[in-house]
């Protein structure tokens, strides 16, 4: 994935943990029609692929379970609009991602079918640790507010602390990447060059 779209994924993840302040209350009564709308739109979507065959159908569905994940993780950060579920709304949409991703990647055969897989999962493992550094500094921040100064301090050590720990995963699993990537060297001076040299960018 380029850097655009990771800006904008991360743009996404601002937007979504700030939107709490001006969510409005759903009744019982339109989260019901929501959740029955959601079930229909699935049943729709999952017919729609029966025409199908193959990997092509094995994408279709991947899209359609994804599409109702991401439906229902968003209803509930809508009807109880906590940190904790819009952290769920962003991590379905990159579970879904990743599914159709997944599936995509099957049409491939190889080393480029494993380079796809481990690109998929990095965007996968990004978008995850940047929701949980958001959900873990919003929460510290909200805490620190109700409490005094020296919660206030150790609110900004958490958020901290969760930044560096999205960092990590992160470095981890784009070096999983050019691992992946080293493999598919022929050479095995270029090979070992190829490994060398992501260790280093990495810090591993």
């Amino acid at each position: 994935m380029n850097k655009l779209n990771m800006t904008a994924i991360a743009a996404a993840i601002g937007l979504v943990f700030s939107a709490g302040v001006m969510a409005q209350s759903m009744s019982k009564d339109a989260y019901k029609a929501a959740e029955d709308r959601i079930a229909a739109e699935y049943a729709t979507d999952k017919a729609n692929c029966d025409s199908l065959s193959g990997n092509t159908k094995d994408i279709c569905i991947a899209e359609a379970k994804g599409k109702e994940k991401v439906a229902k993780a968003d209803l509930e950060a809508r009807y109880e609009p906590t940190a904790k579920n819009r952290y769920k709304a962003v991590v379905a949409k990159a579970e879904a991602d990743y599914a159709v991703a997944n599936e995509k990647c099957d049409d491939k055969a190889g080393n480029d079918k494993d380079i796809c897989v481990k690109e998929a999962k990095a965007v996968e493992t990004r978008v995850k640790a940047d929701a949980e550094a958001q959900m873990k500094t919003a929460e510290a921040n909200k805490a620190a507010g109700e409490k005094s100064a020296e919660a206030g301090a150790k609110a900004r050590e958490e958020g901290t602390a969760a930044r560096q720990e999205a960092a990590t995963d992160k470095r981890d699993a784009d070096y999983a990447v050019a691992k992946e990537k080293c493999d598919s060297l022929l050479a095995s001076g270029a090979k070992e060059r190829c490994l060398e040299e992501a260790k280093t960018k990495f810090g591993k």
